[in-house]
């Protein structure tokens, strides 16, 4: 899932750089050359264009730099043991004591002080009174 994600964010930082190499590849298309560019009034957007592809350059190379550098943890993984598998606790066991209790315990019916029948039993949710 890193990788898609690295991914994404690589080709959506391409974006702007490619828009504005082909704008640049346009204007000096149009014109011919960089001399007739200078003499069109186009050499202050060329020039233009040329800073903000290396801005967003920028922030190319971070993230092609953080795939690239990012430490591997041994044992890193699809098939890596997860927190739960070292700490030694399992829930299947956990579940079933907690039900084999349950089954035991008797089943009496709770008598509130005021009403003379059966109390609702407690449980999540609101208190009620």
């Amino acid at each position: 899932m890193r990788t898609l994600k690295s991914g994404f964010g690589i080709i959506g930082a391409l974006v702007p750089i490619f828009y504005c190499g082909s704008l640049i590849y346009y204007f000096l298309d149009l014109s011919g050359s960089m001399q007739e560019a200078g003499a069109d009034g186009l050499s202050p957007t060329l020039l233009g264009l040329g800073v903000v592809s290396l801005l967003f350059a920028i922030p190319l190379i971070m993230k092609v730099v953080r795939i690239f550098a990012r430490p591997r943890s041994p044992g890193s993984g699809p098939d890596a043991p997860t927190d739960d598998d070292k700490s030694g606790f399992d829930a299947d066991a956990a579940i079933a004591r907690y039900m084999a209790q349950r089954s035991t315990a008797p089943d009496a019916p709770i008598v509130s002080p005021g009403r003379g029948g059966p109390a609702r039993p407690s449980g999540f949710g609101r208190r009620t009174r």
